[in-house]
């Protein structure tokens, strides 16, 4: 008899839950002055934070930058962190507004660039020959063609593997509202694919 390697999606979900109990409980750790803690909060979290700032954000550019500002703002409002959230879900809800904020910082003050042809510029950065690259480049062009509301519960639901009710708590909206998006997402990429 041939057995799956893959885990089950009851262990793929007791791993996050302890995942999130830790992060949650070093967060609270940190916010009680433990220094250790903070670090291991910050580096059981930072992937999460790139990967949905990444997803949200337009600008590459920016993600960098964007993470370390939901770390800052994190770190400087922990003393109100009092876990009835998981961690995660209460960092990817700053995530959230440290990528509105910087939405509204760059219609403030747009960029120019002073090449003669920008467009040659891009392609000549993009990286080339790396296994998977096209894939990935393929997988982001669909989730980007999604409405953003649909985009982003799909992201944190499917992708970063928050609960649907952690999700509806950083999208401000109902469970159902989040279960509906996912769905509509999930079918409008089996036609995008098909």
């Amino acid at each position: 008899m041939i057995t799956s390697a893959l885990p089950s999606p009851a262990d793929l979900r007791a791993e996050r839950e302890a995942a999130d109990a830790s992060a949650t409980a070093w967060a609270l750790a940190a916010r009680a002055g433990d220094t250790d803690a903070v670090d291991r909060f910050v580096r059981a979290l930072h992937r999460d934070v790139l990967r949905y700032v990444s997803y949200l954000c337009a600008d590459p550019q920016a993600v960098d930058d964007l993470a370390q500002d939901t770390f800052l703002r994190a770190l400087g409002s922990l003393h109100r962190f009092e876990g009835r959230s998981s961690a995660r879900a209460w960092l990817l809800s700053i995530a959230r507004r440290a990528v509105i904020d910087g939405f509204r910082h760059a219609s403030a003050r747009p960029r120019r660039y002073d090449g003669a042809d920008w467009q040659a510029a891009v392609e000549r950065a993009q990286p080339q020959g790396v296994p998977g690259f096209d894939d990935g480049i393929a997988l982001l062009d669909l989730v980007a063609a999604l409405p953003a509301e649909r985009r982003e519960a799909f992201v944190l639901t499917q992708m970063l593997g928050l609960s649907y009710e952690e999700a509806a708590v950083i999208g401000g909206c109902p469970v159902g509202t989040v279960r509906s998006r996912v769905a509509r997402a999930r079918g409008e990429l089996m036609e995008l694919v098909g």
